[in-house]
């Protein structure tokens, strides 16, 4: 009896990985216009920054059907495997209610569904975590009782580069965004410990986000036990400037490990947004 680890595409794996670490990813539904993709199936990130940046339609995501969780929990079901599923927020997407009717359409018990309350390589800490978990012998239950208590730790601080995708995506006035744009202001945002998007900070200027980003980091530390992710969308550059400046206040965190961020969260900050994500320290 096997412990199946599943999650969905807002973990912004890459295929490579997904197979290296032996888990299960369902993908989201991105759509521009009348054309429909699965993120990660038949559409990369590349691909989705250049529509989104080059299309007059501005993207939807949409949760996966019920039936995408279906078939990979009557498969589990049939080898009497245990299933643990890794989410994105509940706040931020349907997908937990798809997996959770999955489970009450199969019928089988040994399926654990977890809220993550984050989101892309947030989620990728938990899941880690889980394989690690895994590969170490440790039972289902035992696992998820972990990845509840770590979950409250992990924390993701982003800063935007444009408001103009926060207006497209209906989250800004017009005026709002033109305003912003003019001065340069720069939206800092984090995922709170309810799973909803929260801003937490604007500055006029990237430097000036550099500074506020850097500060809350040193004030909620990293645990040096898990790995520190650096996060950008589509361009590398101020996400580059970010780790520069962190390296100059003599904050070290190794080896930089830079991911990009998927359609998901991708088509709601658009692109030159960076971010950091790590586990804090236990209080």
């Amino acid at each position: 009896m096997a412990i199946r680890i599943v999650t969905d595409s807002a973990a912004d794996y890459s295929a490579q990985e997904i197979e290296r670490r032996k888990i299960t990813c369902i993908p989201m539904a991105i759509s521009f216009g009348e054309e429909q993709y699965l993120d990660g199936v038949d559409i990369t990130k590349e691909e989705f920054y250049e529509k989104l940046t080059s299309s007059e339609e501005f993207p939807k995501t949409s949760q996966p059907a019920p039936t995408a969780f279906i078939n990979c929990f009557e498969e589990a079901k049939a080898a009497g495997d245990t299933v643990i599923a890794v989410l994105i927020s509940g706040a931020l997407s349907g997908t937990i209610q798809s997996a959770l009717l999955a489970k009450d359409m199969v019928e089988y018990e040994n399926i654990y569904i977890i809220d993550s309350k984050t989101a892309t390589l947030g989620m990728r800490m938990l899941v880690d975590r889980a394989v690690i978990l895994r590969e170490k012998g440790m039972p289902a239950e035992q696992i998820v009782a972990e990845l509840e208590a770590l979950k409250s730790r992990v924390s993701l601080y982003a800063g935007l580069d444009t408001l103009e995708y926060l207006y497209k995506g209906g989250r800004l006035s017009k005026s709002q965004a033109s305003i912003g744009n003019l001065v340069n202001l720069k939206p800092l945002i984090t995922i709170s410990e309810e799973g909803t998007v929260e801003l937490f900070g604007k500055q006029i200027g990237i430097r000036h986000a550099y500074k506020q980003l850097a500060k809350t980091v040193e004030e909620a530390a990293p645990d040096p036990d898990y790995p520190v992710y650096f996060l950008y969308s589509y361009d590398k550059k101020n996400c580059a400037g970010f780790i520069q400046y962190l390296q100059k206040k003599g904050m070290e965190f190794g080896a930089p490990k830079i991911r990009g961020i998927g359609p998901t969260i991708g088509s709601h900050i658009g692109v030159g947004a960076f971010a950091i994500v790590y586990v804090k320290k236990a209080q």
